[in-house]
């Protein structure tokens, strides 16, 4: 019997997944074949519409077939799941991207890799015995086949909750999520079909639909929203057991279940992705990252053995205290270099980029960018490196002949000194993207000086720090032309989690001083807050746990606390190692006050906080600390000290 059943009956392409007794689980071979189908119909005129439905009832399709990857990965054999999950996540661009109608039913269970062939296309038919899921956590894995995609997409935080519970959707719950598209009693569907494979378009679809059962998901918004909506799994699992709600204590139990780095790692994806610049290809190219690992680094082959081998339902999960650190996170999800997922269409032309300025934060972006297939010359004054850099003797010739030229520098004055070389070496059309913290004025000058050249420039300040420059994650705080910045966005995929446009030249510089007065503001509130519990006799751990789940949440309290021992890990918990150091905080705000003081904005807690941190810094020993180590600071004095 055939696996899969593919034919054409009049003008439509028919498929039909024909392993019931498996639960129509995909093989690699079905995928192949699935594929090798769209190839031969997108240029075919006598095809003009694709139906995909699956034979028995209990199941369109339930996920991969998973045996040989496991038996493959418990040999060392990594390879054969890279390449099945490569060629998986390239029909699933193809099916989100066929420029023909694609009509799917889906009935049963529809999860994993079921997701990835039925949920794509442009017309998903539900009914009532419907049940779609992203199990994926449940097994060591991540969302993936695209459903990354589909779950920053879904409205409020049904994403992450869908994606670390693995819930499962009824069919009004599907329609909500925005995994199927139209309700149909399963009854209807063979004389569906049938009048599809008549002649009948997509629009017959609409008749037949009707308005489904009422989900469960609706009624629970609220509650996701509200205890979903963490920077990290930590943050979620403080608010879940704070709440002795039915709906928190159920959530708690399926997360439970699952892998901790997994739902860290899908919580990660679906904040990198959410935003306008989502695609297809941006979504499989990060769950490729994971998947790529997943066996070597991951709990993908103990997920297997527990579920599916010895059916123990007892996974000794990594970070089983389910206090995973960023790190695990962005050692799973950094770029793959030259291993990096390739889809028809979406190969991003290697680029010539000159990298000037290789200190803490420069050097691992331009290692990133080496590793991603960037040709990198690099320039650095105190004759630092990078890996996959070549290195050059001067910042003119890493400026000649660059499409780009990127520029990590300590201050506004040294950019304009590093613009006025370079600018007359670059190409015309050439961009100057200047990564720097700098001020606005700076910023706006050297960007004037760009264009008088006819070359192209984007400010595009970072946040991150010296992690996120390692593990990709930084986030650019973008101004400059359109033209501009989506020059500039490929690379900000290469080196970062998510780049806003902010507006014209200079708005990135501001975006940067707001965000980061606000930064230094919040944690010395916080660390002045952990100070008074501690005189008030209130437990560290206790303050957190209110403070936390309460009016007080922060990002300085949740994702960055200040008090060893308490919360995600951070540079406290290292003796105030800098991940953010001191000095670079008193420079920022002292940006802030400049400009505030150029367009006369009134910021008294902005300059309160820069004369905080100016006496930490200079007569304090703070130099060379962590921005949070205001907290032992705090400790140490009394109100008139």
């Amino acid at each position: 019997m055939q696996d899969v059943l593919i034919r054409t009956i009049g003008r439509t392409g028919r498929i039909t997944l024909n392993r019931p007794s498996a639960l129509n689980a995909i093989t690699y071979d079905m995928c192949l074949a699935i594929e090798a189908a769209f190839e031969a119909w997108r240029d075919d005129p006598g095809v003009v519409q694709i139906v995909l439905d699956a034979a028995g009832d209990r199941a369109f399709c339930a996920g991969g077939d998973i045996a040989e990857l496991y038996e493959t990965g418990t040999q060392g054999n990594f390879a054969y799941g890279q390449k099945f999950w490569a060629d998986e996540y390239r029909l699933n661009a193809k099916i989100f991207l066929y420029p023909k109608p694609v009509v799917s039913f889906l009935q049963g269970f529809t999860m994993g890799g079921g997701v990835g062939i039925g949920c794509h296309g442009s017309h998903r038919i539900v009914g009532e015995s419907s049940q779609i899921a992203m199990p994926e956590c449940g097994i060591g894995l991540v969302p993936d086949v695209g459903g990354s995609l589909m779950l920053a997409l879904a409205p409020g935080r049904l994403g992450e909750y869908l994606g670390t519970t693995a819930a499962r959707m009824s069919a009004g719950d599907a329609i909500l999520a925005g995994f199927a598209d139209i309700y149909i009693p399963q009854e209807k569907w063979s004389h569906v079909i049938r009048q599809l494979e008549e002649g009948g378009t997509p629009d017959l679809l609409n008749v037949a639909a009707e308005t489904p059962p009422e989900g469960t998901l609706a009624a629970h918004l609220e509650y996701i929203d509200q205890h979903f909506a963490g920077e990290r799994l930590g943050d979620i699992l403080t608010t879940l057991r704070k709440d002795d709600s039915d709906f928190a204590q159920q959530s708690l139990k399926q997360i439970s279940r699952n892998s901790p780095l997994s739902m860290a790692c899908t919580i990660e994806m679906i904040h990198r992705l959410r935003g306008p610049s989502l695609t297809i290809a941006k979504a499989l190219d990060l769950e490729y990252r994971f998947t790529y690992r997943a066996m070597e680094h991951g709990d993908f082959l103990e997920g297997i053995r527990a579920a599916i081998i010895d059916k123990d339902r007892a996974p000794k999960w990594q970070f089983s205290d389910q206090n995973v650190p960023a790190a695990a996170v962005s050692k799973m999800l950094m770029p793959l270099g030259n291993d990096a997922l390739k889809l028809e269409g979406t190969e991003m032309e290697a680029l010539n980029v000159g990298f000037i300025g290789l200190g803490n934060m420069g050097a691992p972006m331009a290692a990133n960018l080496a590793k991603a297939g960037c040709v990198v010359r690099g320039f650095d004054t105190a004759g630092t490196s990078a890996e996959g850099v070549q290195m050059v003797a001067s910042a003119t010739e890493a400026a000649t002949g660059a499409d780009v030229v990127l520029t990590m520098l300590p201050n506004g004055a040294i950019l304009r000194s590093v613009a006025a070389e370079i600018l007359p070496a670059m190409k015309p059309g050439a961009l100057l993207l200047d990564c720097s913290t700098v001020d606005v004025e700076s910023a706006r000058d050297v960007a004037a000086q760009a264009e008088a050249s006819k070359l192209l420039f984007v400010d595009a300040p970072v946040s991150g720090g010296i992690g996120g420059a390692a593990g990709g994650t930084l986030t650019f705080m973008a101004g400059g032309t359109t033209a501009a910045f989506t020059k500039a966005r490929p690379l900000f995929d290469i080196m970062g989690q998510k780049a806003v446009h902010c507006g014209d030249a200079g708005a990135g510089q501001a975006a940067k001083i707001c965000n980061n007065m606000i930064l230094g503001a919040t944690m010395i509130a916080t660390c002045e807050a952990f100070a008074l519990a501690d005189k008030l006799g209130l437990d560290r751990q206790k303050m957190f746990d209110v403070v936390s789940t309460s009016s007080g949440y922060s990002w300085t309290m949740n994702a960055y606390c200040p008090a060893p021992g308490v919360g995600p890990q951070s540079p406290a918990d290292n003796d105030y190692t800098p991940g953010f150091a001191a000095e670079l905080m008193l420079k920022d705000l002292g940006l802030s006050q400049q400009a505030a003081e150029a367009v006369d904005a009134d910021t008294p807690m902005g300059a309160l906080a820069h004369a905080l941190y100016a006496k930490f810094v200079e007569d304090e020993d703070g130099m060379g600390k962590d921005f949070s180590a205001m907290l032992p600071r705090f400790s140490a004095r009394g109100r008139t000290s």
